[in-house]
């Protein structure tokens, strides 16, 4: 296992995760396409989540389903969590927040999160 460190570009808000990701997610919803965020995929509870929550501003949207994170200090998306009562335990990092060899050495998946919920 190798730990992985990332924070928000002013260093406010960090996150601690296990290991590379087998790969990212680069989706092209409406939200993800703005904020150019590369999805990691971890189990809540693998995911550490440094700084104090002061310092994040939750964005919800559409159905509700997600609350997106950023930092209040200079604005950069860390992760997400799910809203959903039955939800998976999973939770999205905002791999873009670590540093570039980590995020080069990965491979990165379409994701289709506009229209078809598929795989391009």
């Amino acid at each position: 296992m190798t730990i992985l460190n990332g924070s928000c570009h002013c260093g406010t808000i960090t996150i601690e995760v296990p290991d590379a990701p087998a790969y990212l997610i680069d989706c092209n919803c409406s939200i993800c396409r703005r904020t150019r965020a590369l999805w990691a995929f971890y189990p809540e509870e693998a995911v550490r989540v440094g700084g104090d929550p002061a310092h994040t501003e939750d964005y919800v949207w559409g159905d509700k389903s997600l609350r997106t994170v950023r930092c209040r200090s200079c604005g950069c998306v860390t992760h997400w969590k799910s809203l959903q009562p039955n939800g998976d335990g999973r939770m999205g990092v905002n791999m873009a927040n670590f540093a570039p060899e980590v995020v080069a050495a990965l491979e990165v998946r379409k994701f289709d999160g506009a229209a078809s919920w598929t795989y391009l």
